[in-house]
């Protein structure tokens, strides 16, 4: 007879125990015996008892970054992985430093072979110690684990975070979703690292003070598959996650309350203002990178630089009040190709809805306003290659004070549409867009939400004809 090792009886009464009903934690520290000299070196070793987690990740949006989505009535693969924003762009050709937050190890080009299980990186979501850091042009790949000395200085302990591992925390979600565009909150505006610790002030939900909830009670999960996406790279929003979830169509004690509610976000009345804490980014023109002088290089607008000579110049915000659009749960998208007008703002996602649209509801917004790069000639925007190792001849962000801008634009602009498989004419300008970001975080405490006048009235905050009313319907 086979002998059966103590570390595998230890892995079968640890599954009996999460199947009979047991949810906290097992302690992993005689699990692992390391060392361990990378990061799919550890996800063999996690393999070996959770022997179908690499395929239930593998299953899920967070390691393909693409679904199929109808997307004005075609259907489409779309994800982040192919999709246009008005921040950093795109992925294409930029893979290294835009996979820094993959659940995955290596992603550096096109090449990445996604059914490779041990490329799966269980340590990013299951960290408890704090001390797992991806790399941020690392492709994924843990500090001390990318083969680049700048990266490697100093080396993650795989082996202490791998005998420490537990069922996933709000800083473990938010050490990707609170970073997205570049900074904390830069992105979101109700998404930054003020979620880790936060009081009810800034999130009756997740404060610490309140109710304390995980990301989990909302976004729940299932096989390794969470809930949720975000309006840019799903607007199907097939995943969807709702208030009503836990909150039924009439939670209001006054009538006049739930008759709102038919037509009135949760949202909308209960987040009065997102970026509470700390600013968010509300505009980006890429246009006017690499013109840099002594002063712009030295503004500062809430707790953030306003200019970037790679990057160009930016506006933030603190407690922002929110736009308002009617949204009936889906949104059309720009994709890669789409022709465009240079001379209108061009929309790269959009809510869907309106007033005579029976499953819509006015629902609360943060409108990032940009303007990017595109091709003059075909009339579509660019992706173009911003990052590059250095030495990247390629790459705007290595060369834009090396040559001409213009000149640095067009080869970066070259690189990029290459790894799009779309043509570039060689011709490039700039052309304004604007992104919708929903707002479902830093919810108010109840007496703490908008009352009547903040809607209506003559300095009530909703634009009734922009919405297509007359006027304010109070005022009928």
């Amino acid at each position: 007879m086979k002998k059966v090792s103590q570390k595998l009886i230890f892995c079968f009464m640890t599954l009996v125990l999460i199947g009979a009903g047991s949810v906290s934690a097992e302690d992993h520290s005689d699990f692992f015996e390391g060392p361990f000299n990378s990061g799919p070196e550890v996800t063999k070793a996690c393999l070996e008892c959770h022997e179908d987690a690499a395929t239930q990740v593998m299953g899920t949006t967070h390691w393909t970054w693409e679904s199929e989505q109808i997307i004005d009535g075609k259907k489409v693969l779309r994800g982040k992985k192919n999709v246009m924003n008005n921040f950093c762009v795109s992925v294409p050709s930029n893979e290294p430093r835009c996979t820094s937050c993959h659940v995955g190890y290596g992603w550096k080009d096109a090449n990445f072979d996604f059914s490779d299980q041990s490329r799966v990186d269980c340590l990013v979501c299951h960290d408890t110690t704090g001390t797992y850091v991806k790399s941020a042009a690392g492709a994924g790949n843990p500090a001390g684990y990318t083969g680049n000395a700048k990266f490697d200085k100093n080396p993650v302990d795989l082996l202490k975070v791998a005998q420490n591992v537990g069922v996933p925390e709000r800083d473990d979600c938010l050490v990707c979703h609170a970073y997205g565009g570049g900074g904390n909150n830069v992105k979101h505006g109700d998404i930054g690292r003020a979620l880790i610790e936060p009081t009810k002030d800034v999130d009756f939900h997740m404060g610490t003070d309140s109710l304390d909830f995980s990301c989990q009670e909302c976004h729940t999960t299932e096989e390794h598959n969470i809930a949720g996406g975000s309006l840019i790279v799903s607007p199907n929003n097939t995943s969807k996650v709702t208030c009503e979830q836990c909150h039924d169509n009439s939670p209001h004690n006054e009538s006049i309350l739930n008759q709102h509610s038919a037509k009135v976000a949760c949202q909308t009345c209960h987040i009065p203002f997102y970026a509470k804490v700390d600013g968010t980014k509300m505009t980006w023109d890429w246009s006017q990178s690499a013109q840099r002088t002594k002063e712009n290089m030295e503004e500062i607008e809430h707790g953030h630089k306003v200019f970037i000579a790679k990057k160009g110049r930016f506006t933030y915000e603190q407690n922002v009040v929110p736009e308002y659009r009617w949204y009936n749960g889906t949104a059309d998208a720009y994709n890669f190709g789409d022709k465009m007008d240079p001379n209108v703002v061009t929309a790269l996602n959009e809510p869907l809805g309106d007033i005579n649209d029976v499953n819509a509801k006015i629902m609360p917004f943060k409108v990032h306003r940009g303007k990017q790069v595109y091709d003059t000639t075909n009339n579509y925007f660019i992706t173009p290659k911003v990052w590059g190792p250095k030495g990247d001849k390629e790459a705007y962000w290595n060369n834009f004070l090396k040559k001409d801008p213009q000149e640095a634009w067009k080869v970066a602009s070259a690189a990029g549409m290459k790894a799009t498989g779309l043509d570039f004419s060689g011709n490039i300008g700039f052309a304004p867009t604007e992104t919708y970001w929903s707002i479902n975080h830093m919810v108010a405490s109840a007496d703490k939400a908008l009352e009547c006048l903040d809607c209506h009235g003559d300095s009530g905050r909703l634009n009734w004809t922009e919405l297509g009313y007359k006027g304010d319907p109070l005022g009928k």
